[in-house]
């Protein structure tokens, strides 16, 4: 269910941002403006992964079933929030947040407070980070009239923001240690969190971005796995 979400979520992004995409010397290289893919390939490669989708989330329970074409206008409304809105950023957030709440469905069949605290944290993580990996397009955002929260306040308070965010993160994985008396090592994974979060700002300055890669794919892909292993080494206790 995971991988076809992200089928139509990426293969989307690529369909309606084509034309962007072609004007923008960083993603000029991709499938359709390279003509690599046609875009009735794309749109198909969209539908079929909804429908697969879509079924496989009736295999778990009924509410998975009804909300999974919600799931995929979520995931689908992000890749058209930079013509109508400045906070892309944050749909970006809340696109990946739905996780920990549509696994807790498809598991338990209901929802609780837990996996809400823990999207929330996922959210304010996302879209702090891709405030930093926003950056590299403040310039063409900003000649094209593209929404974007970096291309609306600058840099330097695009970085600021990009703190105040994964501190809340931080907080709200904090606090799911506290209300439900979480400790071991799923604290000791959010302390490594904390530190390598901290790291990543110390990669990049509004003024130097040579390392912005590291920052955005390098220590992101860390971090996502010692929270894995965190968690479940808490779960294994």
């Amino acid at each position: 269910a995971m991988v076809l979400a992200r089928n139509v979520a990426m293969s989307f992004n690529r369909f309606i941002d084509a034309e962007i995409d072609a004007k923008n010397p960083r993603t000029a290289s991709r499938h359709l403006p390279q003509k690599i893919l046609s875009r009735r390939y794309v749109a198909l490669f969209t539908l079929v992964n909804s429908a697969g989708f879509i079924a496989v989330a009736s295999l778990f329970n009924r509410l998975t079933l009804i909300l999974s074409p919600i799931a995929l206008v979520i995931l689908c409304l992000y890749s058209t929030t930079k013509r109508w809105t400045r906070f892309t950023q944050l749909f970006l957030g809340l696109a990946l947040g739905i996780s920990p709440a549509a696994v807790w469905i498809a598991v338990t069949g209901g929802l609780e407070t837990f996996p809400l605290l823990m999207g929330l944290g996922v959210l304010f993580w996302v879209a702090g980070f891709d405030l930093l990996y926003a950056t590299q397009d403040y310039e063409f955002d900003r000649v094209n009239n593209l929404g974007s929260i970096t291309a609306w306040l600058g840099i330097p308070k695009a970085f600021l923001l990009s703190k105040i965010l994964h501190g809340a993160a931080l907080v709200s994985f904090l606090s799911l240690g506290i209300l439900y008396g979480v400790k071991g090592w799923f604290l000791l994974a959010v302390a490594a969190v904390a530190a390598l979060l901290v790291y990543e700002h110390s990669l990049v300055k509004p003024g130097n971005l040579s390392r912005l890669d590291a920052a955005f794919f390098t220590t992101n892909g860390v971090i996502s796995l010692l929270f894995l292993a965190g968690t479940l080494l808490q779960t294994l206790r």
